[in-house]
C-alpha cells in the first residue's frame, strides 16, 4: 500500500495548487506526469554545476558529464533489463517510433511486405509507418480485436492468414482502453514467423516492471515524461544486433568516427550512432532521477496503486447506467467513459470547473472510433500520488455533476 500523503508532498505541483478555484484534482498522467522536486532538482544541478557539453571537451566538466550520461544509460539498463549499449536516448516515444522506422523499416521493407498494428495505436505507432508504407510499397494491415483487446489468437490469425508480416508494432498497454498485450507470447509468434515486435511502452513502463529481455521484444520505446522525469527526452530500446543493422535518422557531430570529402563516413557503433547533436543533458540527469524516484517507490507497488484506484472508481460508478465506461476490466489506471448524451470535451468542461483534469477527444488515436463506436470519450487516468480522495470528488462530480451550462456561463 503506498503511502500517497507522503509520496505528495515531494511533488511541487501538488502543493495547494488550484483549478477553476477547486483545489487540484489530477487526473490526466497518461498525458503527463507531475514531477518530483528530485528531478527538478537534479535537472537544476546541471544547469548551476555542471554545465558542459558531453563527449566534446577534454577537462574536468565535459568529463563529470560523460560520466552522467553514461549513469543514466546504465540505470535505464537496469530499469528495463537491457544492456547499456541497447539504451539510445531520444526526445521521447515519438522519435524513439520513428526512428525504429526510417532506421530499421525504410531500408529492410520492400513491396508487398506488410506490418501489423491496431486500430486503437496512438498516431505515433501509426503514422510512421505510414510514411514508410508510401516510400517502400509495403503495406499496413491490422490485428482484429476481441472486445477491445488484442489477443494472441488475434496475432496467430494474422500470421496465418497473411505470411508477409514482417513488422509488428503495438502498444504495450493502450492509452485509450488500457488493456496489456500478452507482449512475450506475441515477440514468440514474431520470431518464430521471422518478424520483430516493436513495442510503443509509453504507458507500460511507467506503470509497472518491464523486462526487456524477459519480454524478448526487438525494440521498446517510452517516454521519461509519463514517469515522472522531464519533457524532451525518452529511449529507444533495442536488440544490439538489429542497432548495429539500423541506418542513422539524422545525422551529425557525435556520431561519427570521421567522415571524408569524397562523402564518406563512418558511424560510430550503438547507440552512439543514432545521438548526433548535443544531447538533452538537463534532461538526462532529471531521466535518472526520476527513475530512481520509482525504484524506491517500487513498479509493483505502482501497479498495484492503479489496479487498487480502478476497482474502486469502477465500484462507486456502478449502477450508473447514464456512465458508459468502455474497458471496465482494464485495471491499469486508465478509464474511459462518456456520460450519455453528452460530448465528450463538454463533460471534460464541466469537471474543469469543478478542478478535475481529465482528457477528452481521441487522444491520438483517431482510429479508435472503430472501435468502440464514438467519436470520443473522456478519459481519467492514475499515477503514484492519485489519491482515494481524488477519485471520491470526480465519481461525485460524475454522479451529481450538474449541468454543462453551468461551467460555460456561471464560472
Amino acid at each position: 500500500m503506498l503511502d500517497v500523503k507522503k509520496i505528495r508532498k515531494d511533488f511541487p505541483m501538488l502543493d495547494n495548487k488550484t483549478m477553476q478555484g477547486k483545489p487540484l484534482v489530477y487526473l490526466d498522467n497518461a498525458s503527463t506526469t507531475f514531477k518530483p522536486r528530485s528531478v527538478i532538482e537534479a535537472m537544476n544541478k546541471y544547469y548551476l554545476e555542471m554545465n558542459a557539453n558531453s563527449h566534446r571537451g577534454d577537462y574536468d566538466l565535459c568529463y563529470n558529464m560523460d560520466m552522467e550520461v553514461l549513469a543514466t544509460r546504465k540505470a535505464i539498463a537496469k530499469f528495463i533489463n537491457s544492456d547499456v549499449n541497447e539504451v539510445v536516448f531520444t526526445s521521447g516515444d515519438t522519435e524513439a517510433l520513428n526512428l525504429v522506422a526510417y532506421g530499421y523499416a525504410l531500408k529492410f521493407l520492400h513491396k508487398g511486405d506488410k506490418i501489423l498494428l491496431s486500430i486503437e495505436e496512438h498516431a505515433s505507432n501509426v503514422l510512421p509507418w505510414f510514411r514508410i508504407c508510401e516510400l517502400t510499397g509495403a503495406e499496413v494491415i491490422y490485428v482484429s480485436l476481441e472486445k477491445g483487446r488484442i489477443t494472441l489468437e488475434g496475432v496467430k490469425r494474422a500470421f496465418n492468414k497473411d505470411k508477409n508480416i514482417k513488422i509488428v508494432s503495438l502498444a504495450h498497454v493502450g492509452n485509450v482502453l488500457g488493456y496489456e498485450i500478452p507482449a512475450k507470447e506475441i515477440a514468440d509468434v514474431c520470431h518464430q514467423n521471422n518478424a520483430i515486435l516493436v513495442l510503443d511502452g509509453a504507458q507500460s513502463v511507467p506503470h509497472m516492471k518491464t523486462n526487456f529481455k524477459e519480454l524478448d521484444a526487438d525494440f521498446l520505446t517510452f517516454s521519461a515524461h509519463k514517469m515522472c522525469g522531464p519533457t524532451g527526452i525518452g529511449c529507444l530500446i533495442g536488440k544490439y544486433d538489429l542497432l548495429q543493422k539500423m541506418d542513422t535518422f539524422h545525422t551529425g557531430g557525435g556520431m561519427n568516427v570521421t567522415f571524408k570529402s569524397s562523402g564518406e563516413v563512418i558511424p560510430l557503433d550503438a547507440p552512439s550512432k543514432f545521438e548526433a547533436g548535443t544531447l538533452n543533458l538537463s534532461g538526462i540527469m532529471g531521466f535518472k532521477a526520476a527513475i530512481e524516484y520509482l525504484e524506491n517507490i517500487g513498479l509493483d507497488n505502482i501497479h498495484k496503486h492503479d489496479q487498487e484506484l480502478f476497482d474502486y472508481a469502477i465500484s462507486k460508478l456502478e449502477g450508473h447506467d447514464n456512465i458508459l465506461i468502455y474497458n471496465k476490466d482494464a485495471r491499469n489506471g486508465i478509464l474511459s467513459f462518456n456520460i450519455k448524451d453528452v460530448f465528450a470535451q463538454d463533460e471534460a468542461t464541466l469537471l474543469n470547473s469543478k478542478g478535475i483534469a481529465v482528457r477528452s477527444g481521441q487522444h491520438c488515436a483517431k482510429m479508435i472510433d472503430e472501435v468502440i463506436g464514438e467519436p470520443a470519450t473522456v478519459r481519467m487516468s492514475t499515477y503514484l500520488y492519485t489519491s482515494k480522495e481524488d477519485i471520491d470528488v470526480f465519481c461525485e462530480n460524475l454522479i451529481n455533476g450538474g449541468d454543462i451550462l453551468d461551467a460555460y456561463f456561471f464560472n
